[in-house]
């Protein structure tokens, strides 16, 4: 049985704060050019984004946090900036993980790690068990992920679990083996930077999420940048598939109701 609701099959609840926020953290280079640095700055930079909008979103009561730092595809970039990439995770992990215990964080890793290299895997291995028990936040850290390669590795495993599977399967039977089968679905995803595309994150999840674009560059996205993304979710009319007018008389009856 399914621990969260499924948008296309039932209509979750909508919360005004979004419970669950996805995150495309895009424009470290460009924030680092337009000031003559080089990329790796804007990585370093946006490093300390992260700890910025983590900290504001357990502040306002989001329950989900999920940051996409690194793509299957990412490795087409640069060996050396894809190199850079690996060791500042390694760094993120070693530095910033008794903090997020402090503060009564969970840390989760998804993501296809056969391509990390053993120091890196220790290491997320250390940070998700001791994080494992906490209940403020539940950061997820998505590197070397794909959504299609999501839904086949969980395909996968279905199978070999159940082989009886094989001949029929329906969503409720794939969803305890995706990589966020422990989250609700997102109710809210930002992807900072100007781009206007999901990029292959999750995209069994994000079938009804509200989408919101800003230009604005990921090491220069703060606090503020953050709660008018939530105020534009506030001000979205969630229907998963119902007409207006079904929503508004479902919200009448609910008032009269209290």
């Amino acid at each position: 049985m399914a621990l969260f609701q499924s948008s296309t099959r039932t209509i979750p609840d909508v919360p005004g704060v979004p419970r669950h926020i996805a995150i495309i953290m895009d424009g470290n280079g460009r924030w680092a050019r337009q000031r003559f640095l080089p990329r790796v700055a804007g990585h370093q930079r946006g490093v300390e984004t992260v700890r910025d909008v983590v900290g504001a979103c357990r502040e306002l009561g989001v329950e989900y946090l999920t940051l996409f730092a690194f793509s299957s595809e990412n490795w087409r970039r640069p060996a050396d900036e894809v190199s850079f990439l690996m060791q500042l995770f390694l760094k993120m992990l070693e530095r910033e993980v008794i903090k997020l215990h402090d503060n009564n964080i969970r840390l989760k890793i998804i993501g296809d790690r056969r391509q990390f290299d053993d120091k890196l895997n220790v290491r997320i291995a250390e940070a998700e068990q001791l994080t494992a028990n906490n209940t403020s936040l539940t950061l997820t850290v998505a590197a070397n992920y794909g959504g299609r390669w999501d839904i086949m590795r969980a395909v996968q495993a279905m199978l070999r679990a159940r082989p009886e599977l094989s001949a029929g399967f329906g969503e409720t039977d794939l969803e305890p083996y995706l990589s966020m089968h422990y989250a609700p679905e997102p109710d809210l995803f930002i992807r900072t930077g100007g781009e206007q595309r999901i990029s292959n994150f999750l995209l069994w999840q994000m079938a009804y999420t509200e989408l919101y674009f800003t230009d604005t560059l990921w090491p220069a996205f703060d606090s503020d940048a953050l709660q008018a993304a939530i105020r534009s979710y506030q001000k979205r009319e969630r229907r998963f598939g119902r007409t207006s007018e079904q929503l508004q008389d479902e919200q009448a009856q609910s008032g009269k109701d209290h």
